[in-house]
């Protein structure tokens, strides 16, 4: 898929269920934003990247009043949310759609959440143009995503084990995003990292991990038969078992209100 912008996006699959059987970071990074995002229980609020649903469940509890729509790309991280989420999906609408188009919402929302969605997305001004377009005036928007330095070792291992620069991901510095929300119509913006690196356990923990969190774009381009062999190779130019991720938190208020 080609955005506006001439960029091309790739929408890939997950294992939703191995997945969600890990010790993700991700747990401690929705609450950590969700906490940034002031709720009085009401509100209609626009999840980008909901995935599992783990920050779904969360967010429903802060709205015993409000709604989520829960937007994703992923087919099977819907249907998991789908699952988990049974017994509360009368306030939740879930929606498959890709961040870089418009997305099909008949009713502004009145905030917007995400987690470590934004950096799988290379154009930034489409997808924060496509997030104000979906908000009221005066929402407020927070969001965390992989910033500038982020898995870099992973990376220089993914590198020489290919020889090959990775253009998988998009890490993003703090000014630039500032600017970014600006123009898409946002103001107050604040912009920030923050390394938190993830230790796991060494051996089949880390290597699932690293092929179903980190490098499963990578390994979309493999045949199945190679994947093992690469998943290994990448970790044993790892110095030890963790994945050195740096955080890009911001929030910013949709401009008008």
């Amino acid at each position: 898929m080609v955005t506006p912008g001439g960029v091309i996006v790739m929408i890939r699959e997950w294992d939703a269920t191995v997945y969600d059987a890990l010790p993700l970071p991700h747990l401690r990074w929705g609450r950590r934003t969700l906490d940034r995002l002031a709720l009085t229980g009401d509100e209609t609020v626009l999840e980008a990247g909901c995935g599992t649903g783990r920050d779904t469940a969360e967010l429903l509890d802060r709205l015993p009043r409000g709604r989520v729509i829960a937007v994703d790309g992923s087919a099977r991280m819907l249907d998991r949310l789908r699952s988990k989420l049974a017994d509360r999906l009368d306030r939740a609408d879930v929606v498959q759609a890709d961040l870089t188009r418009p997305l099909p919402i008949t009713e502004p929302a009145d905030a917007a959440f995400s987690v470590a969605t934004f950096h799988w997305i290379h154009d930034h001004d489409v997808l924060f143009a496509n997030i104000a377009r979906a908000l009221r005036p005066g929402a407020p928007f927070v969001a965390d995503c992989g910033g500038r330095g982020n898995v870099a070792r992973v990376r220089a291992a993914v590198e020489k084990v290919t020889g090959e620069t990775s253009e998988t991901w998009h890490f993003a510095d703090p000014e630039e995003t500032r600017r970014r929300l600006e123009r898409a119509g946002f103001t107050d913006v604040r912009a920030a990292l923050v390394p938190d690196p993830a230790r796991l356990e060494p051996g089949g923990q880390f290597e699932t991990y690293l092929a179903t969190v980190v490098l499963g774009a990578h390994l979309d381009r493999l045949p199945p038969s190679e994947h093992r062999a690469f998943v290994r190779a990448v970790a044993a130019e790892l110095p030890e078992p963790v994945v050195d991720y740096v955080r890009l938190e911001f929030s910013a208020r949709r401009a008008g209100g």
